[in-house]
């Protein structure tokens, strides 16, 4: 039998095939994410240090690193039928086009109104925070699909939503803040003079662009100076990562439903939720000797906190009021150049995959966005997906290696994100026709400046 008449084009699985609990990669580590600390004291935070700034429950799944599993509440399932499970599609037309006898799948993410992956977070964590009985939440985003998925989950509890958007990213995509808008989310570019982190930013850096630790600072401090509110964040955090196993969960259901075991798996990589939520269940099997698999987390070259950045405590934010994590960081100081249009702008790294990756268990990349945008342009045309520049990471990477088995001769089988669409990004996408985008890399000297900041712990 024809093999594409044996594995269909999509791959659905039922509903009740609907992962009913999250997967908790940290409880299959042998060496734990190191603890966050209290910038303070330098030890440990605690359940009761967290709580006045995250969701009691949020709090719990944070610091849990024993449980493999934490069931999914009933009222998150239901909204999750709503769009869950996704489809895992092999991309015969791309396979097709490059020629290549690799076998190419994506997980694609972005088949809900909010467009991308962050909407299988947010829905959690507004559920959480209306069980709390809070009045609403605060948060930041960078080019706007955590703030879209928010404002979305916010309206569905009844639950206010501030959101502070990236300054650069909320005058390029007028049209992601106004769906934030629609969804009743108050929308401020940040850093703005409406918070004193604020205000002292735009004191030191006149003009500034802003950057995710900026807006972090400032929603942060939104959070504690209004009662009945708490912070939520749409990647680094265990939580989040947790939130997203369901990503790879129905990944692996799927192929293993019909018998295929992905060789290389590639996940666009900012914060990490995306990557982490797709690789969470795989990198369960190889870490518990099950099975092996190549992880491969992709960066911009602009903002390389896993290939140039160091491990290291850092504060989470730039206005340094968050607690301390130990990652893959660039400095909290760090401001991506302004004609970065790929997203992808934190300056560390989720300390989950951090430890992963220094462990030797995953690998990582850092691309250029004139080559993102030209590698997402031709997976458009021939998979008839306009991709998000964030999930064009992986797609650049993912074409790579495909030429690779095209010259020589190896049947691998590739797998990665498809995290979300690009109809909102339309500004980069024209930049990038228009001959106007450019390759920014930060200098070895830039780069140090941020590191010479970075805390003495």
């Amino acid at each position: 039998m024809n093999e594409s008449k044996k594995i269909p084009y999509k791959i659905y699985l039922e509903e009740s095939e609907l992962p009913k609990a999250w997967y908790n990669l940290r409880a299959d580590m042998k060496v734990k994410p190191a603890p966050l600390l209290n910038p303070g004291t330098l030890q440990p935070m605690t359940a009761e240090e967290l709580e006045p700034v995250f969701c009691k429950e949020l709090v719990k799944q944070e610091l849990d690193d024993v449980n493999p599993f934490i069931e999914i509440p009933e009222d998150i399932l239901n909204f999750y039928k709503m769009y869950r499970p996704s489809p895992l599609v092999r991309a015969y037309c791309l396979e097709e086009k490059l020629q290549t006898p690799a076998k190419i799948y994506y997980k694609f993410e972005g088949n809900n109104t909010s467009g991308s992956h962050k909407l299988n977070s947010a829905i959690a964590q507004a559920y959480y925070a209306k069980k709390q009985g809070l009045k609403g939440v605060t948060t930041e985003t960078g080019t706007g699909q955590w703030g879209t998925a928010l404002s979305m989950a916010c309206s569905y509890f009844g639950l206010d939503c501030k959101v502070y958007m990236v300054k650069v990213s909320y005058e390029q995509k007028p049209f992601r803040r106004e769906v934030m808008r629609t969804y009743g989310a108050t929308v401020t570019p940040s850093p703005s003079p409406d918070t004193n982190v604020g205000r002292k930013l735009l004191a030191e850096y006149p003009g500034t662009t802003g950057s995710l630790g900026c807006a972090i600072s400032e929603a942060v401090e939104a959070a504690v100076s209004n009662e009945g509110y708490r912070y939520v964040l749409g990647s680094v955090l265990n939580q989040v990562l947790l939130h997203q196993s369901v990503i790879g969960l129905e990944t692996m259901a799927a192929l293993d439903k019909y018998g295929v075991k992905p060789d290389i798996i590639i996940g666009c990589a900012g914060g990490g939720s995306n990557l982490g939520g797709l690789i969470a269940p795989f990198m369960g099997r190889k870490l518990r000797g099950e099975a092996d698999y190549r992880f491969i987390a992709v960066e911009p070259a602009s903002c390389p906190s896993f290939t140039r950045g160091k491990l290291a405590y850092d504060f989470a934010d730039t206005g340094k009021v968050c607690p301390l994590a130990k990652m893959y960081t660039l400095g909290s100081g760090f401001i991506p150049a302004p004609n970065h249009a790929g997203g992808l702008r934190y300056h560390g790294m989720s300390g989950t995959l951090s430890q992963l990756y220094h462990d030797g268990l995953m690998e990582a990349v850092a691309v250029s966005q004139t080559a993102v945008f030209k590698a997402a342009e031709e997976f458009a045309r021939v998979e008839g997906i306009l991709p998000a520049p964030e999930s064009s990471h992986a797609i650049k990477v993912a074409i790579d290696e495909a030429l690779k088995c095209r010259e020589t001769g190896e049947e691998k089988t590739i797998l990665f994100g498809l995290s979300g669409t690009g109809y909102f990004d339309l500004v980069a996408y024209e930049q990038y026709h228009d001959g106007k985008m450019s390759d920014y890399t930060p200098t070895d000297a830039e780069l140090e400046a941020g590191f010479a900041g970075l805390p003495k712990v």
